[in-house]
């Protein structure tokens, strides 16, 4: 029986993560070339949008900014906690439980598997734990970032704060699949078939979860697109007064030069208009 419970480990195992890498190829390869699909690329859309409308009038948003990318920081700091006390747990229970068992021979061999498991599990909580604690990072700069007074012209800016806001939005849908990744690899502890079940199910579940209905593409795709064309009438209107300032900027100078010159040719004239008075004065006194 213990025979073919390590057969099984070698085949279902193997199998199970399988299912679960090649769903996550798919996801990744889906949120970088169509990401209206998934419920990650869509949410990045539209946190850069935020972000842009938030940095249109910092004085009045920057309280909202910071109070949204706060609850966002807790999110972060509770999962953070949470994986690194679950580590200590697992790290406490794995060496008690090896130096009990360090004193029976008929336990020993099955040893290594069972370390195997629990460390299998210890990652998955040491990578969420990682994965959080970069998440709370970049949202705290963000928190700077955004609340700074910015022109709306300087789009280069905006588009750095959004990219650290989906960074560490990122990090943190990181964390939680590490926190996924470790329920089949705890059932993996009473066996692999629980544990291959659980890979195939939670693929299934999170294929509903990050996928996008037609309808919800259809209303925020439309949505994000007007958003869009305020976002470049507004450009327009500022680069149309930006250029008009500038029109004007010139205007004012050639109306001082002209100013300038015009005094400079009217002494000019007198000088020309009192020389010869003062050589027909000299030539009388003499």
């Amino acid at each position: 029986m213990g025979l073919d419970s390590l057969n099984l480990n070698y085949y279902l195992v193997p199998a199970g993560l399988f299912v679960l890498g090649i769903y996550h190829v798919w996801l990744l390869i889906t949120v970088l070339y169509n990401p209206s699909r998934t419920v990650i690329g869509l949410n990045a859309v539209v946190r850069t949008q935020w972000i842009f409308s938030m940095m249109t009038d910092p004085s009045k948003n920057g309280v909202l900014t910071v109070q949204t990318l706060r609850n966002n920081i807790m999110a972060s700091s509770l999962l953070a906690t949470a994986a690194i006390t679950l580590s200590s747990v697992i790290s406490v229970f794995v060496s008690t439980s090896s130096s009990s068992e360090s004193t029976s021979t008929q336990k020993l061999s099955s040893l290594p598997l069972s370390s195997i498991k629990y460390l299998c599990v210890l990652l998955c909580f040491l990578v969420g734990f990682i994965c959080n604690v970069l998440a709370t990072r970049y949202f705290a700069h963000t928190s700077f970032l955004a609340t700074l007074p910015v022109w709306t012209d300087k789009t280069d800016y905006v588009k750095y704060v959004s990219v650290t806001l989906n960074r560490g939005s990122y990090f943190w849908s990181l964390g939680l699949r590490a926190f996924y990744l470790s329920i089949p690899m705890f059932l993996w502890i009473f066996g692999p078939i629980p544990m291959f079940v659980c890979c195939c199910l939670m693929s299934s579940a999170l294929y509903f979860l990050d996928t996008t209905t037609s309808s919800t593409q259809l209303v925020l795709g439309s949505s994000l697109k007007e958003e869009g064309e305020r976002t470049n009438d507004v450009e327009s209107i500022v680069q149309s007064s930006s250029y008009i300032l500038q029109k004007r900027k010139r205007l004012r100078k050639d109306i001082v030069l002209f100013q300038i010159l015009r005094e400079n040719s009217g002494r000019e004239d007198f000088t020309h208009l009192r020389s010869p008075l003062l050589t027909a004065d000299s030539a009388s006194a003499s």
